[in-house]
């Protein structure tokens, strides 16, 4: 059989990538009928020319914008040294990260890394039950989200994300978010670790009721269990410091990581206090491509960048700009029933269906995402403008207030 190498051109429209997307690839992604061919900080454009407004760049990960100058250098400058080896080596990269992530946490920890949110949550579940020594179950929130793999998709407290997939693993227990009391009840001899999110992202940007997470590290130290902290989505400066966990006054005993980390390249991976760290020994678990020494040299350049340019301040301005606004536009508007910020993690709770309003704004020229049926949810890039800002405010004004007629 003879097969010829696909021709790759720059030049389609995005209805000839549609069509072969329909063609080729698996239909298991919701996709806008649009092709995104060039990115530029917060602004994107498509094969027509379209230009766009990006308050979700990356569904997270562009934490740093489109195409970060330190990052599109730094993985330029990698490709041509070392584009991979297995992690029966040491690579330079990967202790110089490992370092600058523990470093910046509140407990000087060691770190495992892999390729995704999913994947350092299941290499966090395997910890948890290694420690654990025959303890194996874990205790997770409703409306979490974890990953989609069968460990973290196990871990989620969504029936919606089960629908199909059954049965799930055994061993998670599941309580109502922000109730202590629930979590003490369902604690028992074969609990090995309690596992939540310091702010719900995918559950709709639910921030922790006074006291929580501080309770649930109580628990833990009452009970000798690990507190596993899962900062995919709010981890590497989103809410204005490192971690969001240090807007509270506790000490987790596993923080998993992805998305931002390496400024829109693939990398995840956790940290673990080194008393427990020491429980992934050789043979444990792995990750092929993790910790390579493309991505780490983007996670440093990504981390230098939000140093340099002062972007956990910024993050707290963006925060407050944000919630001007939407203030601002909630007393005008009845759609709009709370509105949930920490540093640029923004929710908008709607009292209607905000899937119309999502696709209202991309026809505008401004991409947001709906998440949890009801909920606008802006994740923008750190070093967005004021500018910009007020121009994508500008667009939902005239969007929301349209729709609520």
């Amino acid at each position: 059989m003879t097969t010829t190498m696909p021709t790759i051109t720059a030049s389609s429209s995005s209805q000839q990538t549609i069509e072969q997307f329909r063609q080729y690839v698996i239909g298991n992604y919701t996709r806008y009928p649009v092709c995104l061919v060039r990115g530029e900080g917060s602004i994107v454009w498509d094969a027509e020319g379209n230009r766009y407004l990006d308050f979700f760049p990356g569904w997270g990960c562009g934490l740093i914008g489109h195409c970060p100058p330190r990052v599109v250098e730094a993985v330029r400058e990698q490709v041509g040294q070392l584009i991979h080896v297995p992690n029966t080596w040491y690579t330079e990269p990967q202790g110089q990260l490992a370092q600058a992530l523990s470093e910046r946490t509140t407990f000087q920890g060691k770190c495992f890394f892999c390729n995704s949110g999913t994947e350092a949550n299941e290499a966090a579940i395997k910890l948890a039950r290694l420690y654990g020594q025959g303890r194996y179950k874990i205790v997770t929130m409703h409306h979490s989200f974890h990953g989609r793999t069968m460990g973290s998709l196990s871990a989620t407290a969504q029936p919606k994300y089960h629908a199909g997939m059954g049965p799930m693993l055994p061993g998670f227990t599941y309580v109502p978010h922000g109730d202590l009391d629930a979590v003490a009840q369902r604690i028992d001899s074969e609990t090995c670790a309690i596992m939540v999110e310091p702010i719900q992202g995918e559950g709709g940007v639910r921030l922790p009721p006074a006291g929580y997470l501080e309770g649930l590290r109580e628990l833990c130290d009452r009970h000798g269990l690990l507190l596993i902290l899962d900062e995919v989505q709010t981890g590497m400066g989103r809410t204005g410091k490192w971690y969001a966990h240090q807007h509270w006054n506790i000490t987790p005993d596993i923080v998993t990581l992805a998305k931002a980390v390496a400024g829109g390249v693939a990398l995840g991976g956790l940290i673990a206090r080194p008393q427990v760290a020491d429980y992934l020994k050789p043979g444990t678990h792995a990750a092929t491509f993790g910790g390579n020494p493309i991505a780490c040299r983007a996670a440093l350049a990504t981390i230098e960048t939000i140093e340099q340019e002062g972007l956990l301040e910024r993050a707290t301005l963006i925060g407050e700009r944000f919630r001007a606004r939407l203030e601002a536009l909630k007393e005008r508007c009845s759609l709009i029933e709370q509105i949930r910020i920490l540093g640029a993690m923004i929710g908008v709770q709607l009292t209607i269906e905000g899937a119309p309003i999502v696709q209202k704004c991309l026809e505008r020229g401004l991409l947001i995402n709906c998440t949890h049926q009801t909920v606008l949810r802006f994740l923008p890039a750190l070093n967005l403008t004021d500018e910009q800002i007020d121009e994508g405010c500008d667009i939902l004004d005239e969007v929301m207030l349209a729709h609520a007629g």
